[in-house]
């Protein structure tokens, strides 16, 4: 026991030093300015690809991140609720008595738009928003973010009168080549995205200065000045630093010449062009393979481990006790029902904070169903004369379930521990969303790219070790069996 509440301290809840800790959201600029503003205070944590506005701003709140790169509109509208194109000053006057300040314009505004391919919008005679009105027929594919803001598609849709029923969310990186391929006809954009150019698009005019501006800032909290001096006087020269053009520059470097984040970070101190190829063995076997690879382990055997702690019980309660049997049978099969993003949604505005806690949490919630219906149906299966049998030999109730049923029942409790296992190695990839790492923080990087390598570096080490846990546990099945009708 005390190894493991070791080994529990060490990678679940690790003793470090105060370090900066920057977020960012799940799109290609927003990895880039979070690896900038990390190389540039001189070192920190970079949480990256955490999700939308609300994910970001409620790990901030909960000091789960000390700072994130946001955009000045999406702070006015999606923060603040304000109206109009406040300035810096006015910001800072709404943020300030809930403990943020917004500080540092990096130099360029990345507002939002829709775009259409160039010869689809030729041929209609759509140039601007309120062209849309008269096509009702071209299909819309926007991002889930932009179909729930306040400053996304509901307004958009009653400011420009649009007759469009609310469109199909679809992922930034995945509606380029929805849209190139001629799936939808219209996609929201950022209007400093790499691919814009190279897929040939027209972003169309917004006529009636629908959306305000959106100025790249960072959010932070009030007390990080008086926490990282050093870092937050290296950060202030990011200011007015990185104009559209080059931010448009470095996008490309990573969604179009193959380059990390990191590396299309550092193009900000160079003027280097060269391309670097992202190929799948390069990725694979990346710097972050071994740091990912303990996270994802971490993420499935402490959480394994704690549902069998708890899922063995419950299932031997399930079986003696006849009254609880649906009860606890129906409440850990409505957990299983629940899906995976919305529990975590729901655990972190409980927990109050994201990354590994929330993750762990979820991840035992899941495993627990394998583990109490096969406990469950393993004690179900003992024939009644074996227990006459022991009851023949004056053993008492415990020293019958404990000498006798669970021994006989344990080739069924280790299938539902395996199965468990298996199906934790790879929900854990979805913990990367919420920050927690793994192997699932490649998956997230690769839809934000729309990079197969990426997605594949990510997804071929979470199948090949579930593969290796099933072996595993089968390799101990068998040997279990053979202990058990030997001895």
């Amino acid at each position: 026991m005390k190894w493991f509440l070791l080994l529990l301290s060490i990678f679940v809840f690790p003793v470090e030093a105060e370090t900066i800790k920057v977020g960012s959201k799940r799109f290609t600029e927003s990895y880039i300015l979070g690896e900038i503003i990390i190389r540039t205070a001189g070192g920190g944590v970079h949480r990256q690809g955490l999700g939308n506005t609300g994910i970001l701003y409620a790990a901030l709140k909960s000091g789960s991140i000390d700072l994130y790169p946001e955009y000045t509109g999406t702070i006015a509208k999606e923060i603040l609720k304000l109206e109009g194109n406040p300035d810096l000053a006015e910001l800072n006057r709404a943020l300030a008595p809930l403990g943020f300040g917004v500080a540092v314009p990096l130099g360029f505004n990345n507002s939002y738009a829709l775009a259409m391919r160039e010869d689809r919008a030729q041929a209609l005679g759509v140039r601007t928003l309120g062209d849309l009105a008269k096509h009702p027929e071209l299909k819309l594919g926007l991002t889930q973010e932009f179909i729930g803001r306040a400053d996304g598609w509901p307004g958009l849709k009653a400011a420009y009168r649009l007759p469009s029923a609310t469109p199909s969310g679809l992922d930034h990186g995945l509606a380029y080549e929805a849209i190139a391929g001629g799936r939808i006809d219209v996609m929201d954009i950022y209007t400093t995205d790499a691919k814009i150019e190279r897929f040939q698009l027209r972003a169309l005019e917004d006529d009636r200065k629908f959306f305000p501006r959106y100025d790249a800032v960072l959010l932070y909290r009030l007390d990080v000045p008086k926490r990282f001096p050093e870092a937050w006087a290296r950060l202030q020269k990011l200011e007015k630093r990185i104009d559209e053009r080059t931010m448009i520059r470095l996008n490309a470097a990573a969604e179009l010449q193959g380059k990390s984040f990191a590396e299309a970070a550092a193009l900000l101190e160079s003027d280097s062009r060269e391309v670097s190829q992202r190929t799948f063995l390069k990725v694979l076997f990346g710097p972050d393979f071994w740091k990912l690879t303990g996270e994802h382990l971490v993420l499935v055997f402490v959480s394994l481990a704690a549902s069998i702690a708890v899922g063995v019980p419950l299932g031997i309660l399930s079986q003696k006790v006849k009254a609880m049997t649906q009860v606890v049978l129906g409440v850990v099969g409505v957990i299983q029902t629940i899906p995976s993003l919305a529990l975590f949604a729901f655990l972190i505005a409980l927990l109050g904070t994201i990354g590994t806690v929330p993750a762990l949490i979820a991840l035992f919630l899941y495993a627990l169903l394998p583990i109490v219906r096969n406990t469950h149906a393993g004690l179900e299966a003992i024939g009644k004369g074996m227990r006459q049998a022991a009851l023949a030999l004056g053993l008492s109730r415990s020293d019958r379930l404990w000498h006798i049923e669970i021994p006989l029942a344990m080739p069924s409790i280790l299938a539902g521990i395996k199965t468990s296992a298996v199906i934790n190695v790879g929900t854990a990839t979805i913990a990367a969303f919420v920050g927690a790492g793994g192997y699932g923080e490649r998956i997230v990087s690769g839809l934000a790219l729309n990079d197969n390598a990426t997605l594949l570096a990510g997804a071929v080490p979470a199948a090949a070790l579930a593969l290796i846990v099933q072996g595993a546990f089968e390799l101990g099945e068998r040997r279990f069996g053979w202990m058990a009708r030997t001895g």
